[in-house]
């Protein structure tokens, strides 16, 4: 931005110079007329100049307007990009990662916000800085009178801006935060009408959505209110400062005490030592609201350098992950010793400390109550969350001793196959999903790796759409546990760390996944909550529920 605000100032600068001497101009011109004179060669010249200086104020407004808007553009961009970077890089968070909702209103609505704050309020706030300063020194140097009236009274604008700035912060806040709780709900509904329509509860939900929509239009119309309101406060304060300086102007000319041209001109230039401040205090709404959207798009942005220097002191939390490359897993074994999950503001730690070895061709089943921290700890060992205390440790076959800290993520995850809680779905086909576990396996091995899933009748030919909205849950499943153990098949991965995956199956397919989980014959951490999982595993570990939390 350094560049645009160079250039800002530059502009601005140039068109204060052009409205003193386009106010000179018109003085010229008038005095000139009321004279008698008439049309003499230097009237001409004055008309001509005024045009000229006219015609170059404009020119520079819309010069000014482009460099802005351009800015705008250029650091939404940036912001967009660096936010989904962010949240689509892969290295891990020590906060809770914002809910999608909250996402897409701050991508989508919430930096457009971002146009008025560079394309106004930044412009306005140049013109604020250089044009006051031009047109009192020329009005001082015409009348020191007038010069120190409109000296005095411009404070008072800057006052008013700030007594209101105090109260604008404050509801523009609110209105933001309801355009997000209001995205925030309608997300919500939108993911559980299925589970409400089949309860009969889908209809009540029109009245919720209503409800926290009203909420949002008080808010917004509350903004709106207190923006008309103030600069009518700021627009009533530079009218009287401007009607002190004609009364003066007024008093003294019929005295005699000061020529046309010299009160002309500074009754034409006063209000533009006014103007730019009554626009920032306009504008001040859009900066207001642009900040509410800065603050949580740096929340994101900032999440890693804020945490890091909150959990200063413990070991893991301070360091940061390196490049070197994961080893083989093949007959590695991972420990996870001590590793512990806390959030800020939240009293009860997402996951307590907990300690356990993950050895090498074995089936490890982590159980426990919900909310005990099961799924914290496999993303953790994939690298989305970075623990706040402990460590987690890789043994290779050979002896040799890796602190996942120290290895490069990508690296890592590619020798690991995943099945989240909530399975990822492509628009695209089910082979093509499948796929995404090794891009170049056969027709054949896709086919083999759905039986082994339990999914022989799903066509790895079916459509699937955006997001999987045509795949029933249990299908997901499937076809993630598909996609996993193709990943194993092909060798790219000799780990398994999977969430709960047979919820939502009946038996006979559940018995099928758990047969292939044993003939796969590689390093498996389960989170099960289903008794016929954890028979089959070789080691149990439960976890217990975190001091403070509900049951």
């Amino acid at each position: 931005m350094r560049a645009y605000l160079v250039t800002s100032i530059a502009l601005a600068t140039v068109m204060a110079a052009l409205v003193v001497a386009q106010s000179w101009l018109i003085a010229r011109i008038v005095s000139e007329g009321f004279e008698g004179s008439g049309l003499v060669p230097a009237v001409t010249a004055a008309v001509t100049g005024l045009a000229l200086a006219v015609l170059a104020r404009a020119g520079l407004g819309w010069a000014h307007e482009v460099v802005s808007a351009r800015a705008a553009v250029r650091v939404k961009t940036q912001l967009r990009d660096e936010v989904v970077g962010s949240l689509l890089d892969g290295t891990p968070r020590r906060g809770p990662r914002p809910e999608s909702s909250h996402v897409v209103t701050l991508l989508g609505p919430g930096l457009d916000k971002l146009d008025t704050y560079f394309a106004r309020y930044l412009p306005q706030l140049a013109l604020a800085l250089t044009v006051p300063a031009v047109v009192v020194v020329a009005v001082f140097v015409a009348d020191p009178l007038s010069g120190i009236t409109i000296a005095v009274t411009l404070p008072l604008i800057v006052l008013f801006m700030v007594l209101v700035g105090y109260v604008t912060r404050d509801r523009t806040e609110r209105r933001w935060r309801a355009m997000v709780r209001l995205g925030h709900h309608f997300s919500d509904v939108l993911d559980g009408l299925v589970v409400l329509k089949v309860f009969g509860r889908s209809r009540r939900q029109t009245k919720g959505i209503a409800e926290v929509g009203e909420r949002n239009r008080e808010e917004t119309m509350g903004a709106l209110r207190l923006a008309f309101l103030s600069s009518f406060v700021l627009e009533l304060v530079a009218t009287i400062s401007v009607a002190l300086v004609a009364v003066s102007i007024g008093l003294r000319i019929v005295e005699g005490h000061m020529t046309l041209m010299t009160g002309l001109f500074v009754l034409v230039l006063a209000p533009d030592a006014y103007l730019p401040l009554r626009q920032v205090g306009a504008h001040f709404h859009d900066s207001a609201e642009g900040q509410s959207v800065a603050d949580d798009v740096y929340a994101i942005l900032d999440d890693d350098d804020a945490s890091e220097g909150r959990a200063a002191g413990v070991a893991l939390a301070e360091r940061a992950y390196r490049d070197q490359p994961a080893p083989d897993l093949t007959g590695a074994t991972i420990v996870v010793d001590g590793v512990s999950v806390s959030y800020e503001g939240r009293s009860v730690p997402a996951l307590p400390p907990t300690t356990l070895s993950i050895e090498p061709g074995r089936i490890t089943a982590l159980t426990g109550p919900s909310g005990c921290g099961k799924s914290t700890l496999v993303d953790v060992l994939m690298g989305f969350v970075a623990p706040t205390g402990g460590r987690v440790t890789v043994t290779a076959a050979d002896g040799t001793s890796y602190d996942l800290a120290d290895l490069d993520l990508a690296s890592w995850r590619s020798r690991i196959a995943w099945v989240p809680q909530v399975p990822g779905v492509l628009e695209g086909t089910v082979a093509t999903n499948v796929r995404l576990g090794a891009p170049d396996a056969s027709d054949t091995e896709i086919a083999q790796a759905l039986r082994d899933a339990g999914a022989g009748d799903l066509s790895p030919w079916r459509e699937v759409h955006e997001e999987g909205a045509n795949l029933s849950a249990g299908e997901r499943r499937r076809l993630a546990v598909a996609r996993a153990l193709l990943r194993v098949r092909r060798g790219g991965a000799a780990v398994m760390l999977l969430d709960e995956p047979t919820a939502g199956l009946d038996a006979a397919t559940e018995r099928e996944v758990r047969r292939s989980l044993r003939d796969a014959r590689v390093t498996v951490l389960v989170v099960a909550h289903r008794a016929a999982l954890v028979e089959d595993a070789d080691v149990v570990v439960a976890l217990a529920a975190p001091l403070g939390a509900s049951a």
